[in-house]
């Protein structure tokens, strides 16, 4: 029975890997997607807090760069880990 709990083990850390990757990467998305919607409702009506919310925008866009990079990193950096730990 050890054997089965080691390889259902074996799938499931990178499955939960890619379930967390793809979670953090959809949060920023959908932060940067309301985040732009508040642009385009504000834009007629008040225009100096829609070019400040612009530019929260493309703060995020950055910082949304950079999660992706530092996702990638620790993606590759863990299944690198895994795959050693099993061969």
């Amino acid at each position: 029975i050890l054997i089965i709990i080691e390889t259902i083990r074996l799938f499931i850390r990178p499955l939960a890997l890619g379930v967390r990757l793809t979670a953090n990467l959809t949060a920023g998305h959908l932060l940067i997607q309301l985040t732009s919607t508040a642009v385009l409702a504000l834009l007629p009506t008040i225009i100096t807090l829609s070019i400040l919310t612009i530019i929260i925008l493309l703060l995020l866009t950055i910082l949304e760069l950079a999660v992706a990079i530092i996702q990638a990193y620790v993606f590759v950096l863990l299944i690198s880990l895994y795959l050693q730990e099993n061969t």
